[in-house]
């Protein structure tokens, strides 16, 4: 797994998950042993089994199973940290209240070649965490307005060159406000500005609802 820029609690991303209703974050070997599951997750994952009405695999619904394989098979192809820094598999999952989407992606530590998935369900409609995070990523690495507006596209896992066209810019101008991110952020890929955003919002306190 890549070496994250600042250590994570995760009795904290389980407070902050709960208070907010943000996203659940799961993260499994390559080979689908569930290493963490929080409980906004848990949570997710007993409502997609509660509509879809199929028997877990494991700990994980089917839809979570099938698509944490899919990332397991794309190990294969691949092989490097920067071929996932704009690859995502996505999925929308419905349940009886509101539909879940799925994000998953590879995690390979360029030291030891360790693989991870990294599995973040998000219920659609809820956009109140995000945009927490956002706004107190944006003080705290004194990003312009463009910047900032990329940095919300990355959060939804887009590549650079549908962060452009939602832009309406050059596809090498989104690259020079990336650049001029991972300055700010002390960071030297995409992952690394994500993890930098989520801590932001790990440390920010939102008002409970």
């Amino acid at each position: 797994m890549p070496t994250m820029e600042s250590d994570i609690s995760f009795d904290h991303v389980d407070s902050i998950a709960t208070q907010s209703a943000g996203p659940g974050i799961m993260l499994l070997t390559s080979s689908l042993q569930l290493l963490y599951k929080d409980r906004r997750a848990s949570s997710l994952c007993e409502e997609i089994i509660r509509c879809q009405a199929k028997r877990a695999i494991g700990v994980l619904p089917p839809a979570v199973a099938c698509l944490a394989d899919q990332i397991r098979k794309t190990f294969q192809v691949r092989t490097h940290p920067k071929d996932w820094e704009q690859f995502r598999i996505q999925r929308l999952v419905h349940t009886l209240h509101r539909p879940v989407l799925l994000c998953g992606m590879g995690l390979i530590d360029p030291s030891n070649s360790d693989k991870r998935i990294l599995i973040v369900m998000n219920e659609v409609g809820f956009g109140a965490w995000e945009e927490n995070v956002v706004c107190q990523a944006k003080e705290t690495f004194l990003l312009t307005a463009r910047e900032t507006t990329v940095v919300q596209h990355l959060l939804k896992g887009w590549t650079n060159k549908e962060i452009a066209n939602e832009m309406r810019v050059a596809l090498q101008t989104v690259k020079e406000h990336l650049k001029h991110i991972l300055e700010k952020t002390k960071t030297t890929t995409r992952t690394g500005i994500v993890m930098q955003v989520v801590h932001c919002g790990l440390r920010y306190d939102p008002v409970t609802l």
